[in-house]
């Protein structure tokens, strides 16, 4: 128990300095291997119900980690809702995951009210986050997958470019699905 109470505040305090938006995006070309199966990243929504990028097979599935806390996190999400608006008749999915913590948790349904936010929203399982975060646990990150799966792209912080590029990923992806 003293290792925890010793271990989660260098954790936050490490999560919290990486929510800076000063990080580079990490190029689509420089992207983290993909994980060996999509059942290696779980998340489980409000309500406790478990999901998997699996659940999602044929649609484009995006999922974006952030904190109710994190101001570059706030800006990406209007660039999210309307691109969830723009393809969610064409199989786009966006999830929201929350990694602000188990305090940042219960802001997240004021949170989603007060962005507006449409899109799905839920809690990375611990082995979605080792997977998906390894390296760099700076927030936000978003990551784009294919309908069969595979990761295509991970984007790190939310400068201009990011969004477009996000935008931009998706928009090619869901051309190429039509």
């Amino acid at each position: 128990m003293r290792l925890l109470t010793v271990a989660a505040p260098i954790v936050l305090a490490l999560v919290i300095s990486g929510c800076t938006g000063q990080q580079q995006p990490t190029d689509r070309a420089t992207a983290v291997s993909a994980p060996n199966s999509a059942a290696e990243i779980g998340w489980v929504d409000a309500d406790g119900k478990p999901s998997q990028l699996n659940d999602y097979r044929g649609k484009v599935v995006v999922l974006d980690f952030y904190a109710t806390w994190c101001q570059p996190c706030r800006k990406v999400i209007p660039r999210l809702i309307a691109l969830q608006q723009k393809y969610q008749s064409k199989g786009l999915q966006v999830v929201g995951l929350n990694v602000g913590g188990p305090d940042d948790r219960v802001k997240v349904k004021d949170f989603a009210r007060e962005l507006q936010i449409k899109y799905l929203l839920g809690f990375p399982t611990k082995a979605a986050t080792d997977l998906l975060l390894k390296g760099d646990q700076e927030i936000p990150q978003t990551f784009i997958f294919k309908p069969d799966g595979q990761m295509v792209a991970r984007y790190i912080g939310n400068k201009a470019p990011i969004s477009d590029d996000i935008e931009k990923t998706v928009d090619e992806l869901m051309k190429a699905e039509q």
